[in-house]
């Protein structure tokens, strides 16, 4: 069953049923999916907005072309959905924990978002855009970041020597993330 052109506002899915279908072009406001099991479902150019996804299970869920705005997604497991056409964009999200290791994130878009402790390992952010977000304690290991928009992230802490990082853009003073490991002070 596929779901189009639909606007849902205000739905507390962790008591109503998320109906099991592919949605399509469809807006979520202020929905609560806690505990939700997303799992084996479709969405494609939707907007999630003030949405709390904490705890969701989302094993082979579809994410194309999905905008998520303002919404907690404390340790979103990025992994186990359905890698075909994965792509969305995060505008003041709350992404803390979130693992996205070994995923192909190329241009994805995060903007003014907490990233604190997400996990990068093995993932392809080329051309990835971190405006104004806090890289705290985020994890990157042979992570490629070429290209990559770094020069408004804050926080960060990232070894040339694992990670690829050719022609990516950093700004000052943060670019000192790039020299944490050798322990050095820095004034």
């Amino acid at each position: 069953m596929t779901i189009e052109d639909k606007t849902f506002e205000k739905i507390n899915y962790s008591i109503e049923s998320l109906e099991r279908a592919e949605h399509d072009n469809c807006t979520f406001t202020d929905c609560n999916f806690t505990g939700v099991d997303m799992s084996n479902m479709a969405f494609s150019e939707c907007t999630f907005t003030n949405c709390n996804f904490s705890m969701v299970k989302a094993v082979h869920t579809a994410l194309r072309d999905i905008n998520f705005e303002n919404c907690k997604m404390l340790g979103f497991d990025f992994t186990k959905c359905h890698t075909f056409l994965l792509s969305f964009t995060f505008n003041n999200c709350n992404l803390d924990l979130a693992a996205f290791n070994g995923l192909k994130l190329k241009g994805t878009r995060f903007t003014n978002c907490s990233l604190c402790e997400a996990d990068f390992t093995d993932t392809d952010v080329t051309n990835a855009i971190f405006n104004d977000s806090n890289l705290k304690r985020a994890v990157f290991h042979n992570t490629i970041l070429e290209k990559a928009d770094l020069r408004t992230a804050t926080a960060y802490s990232i070894d040339p020597d694992v990670n690829r990082i050719k022609k990516a853009k950093f700004s000052l003073p943060a670019v000192t993330g790039l020299l944490d490991k050798y322990n050095i002070d820095i004034r």
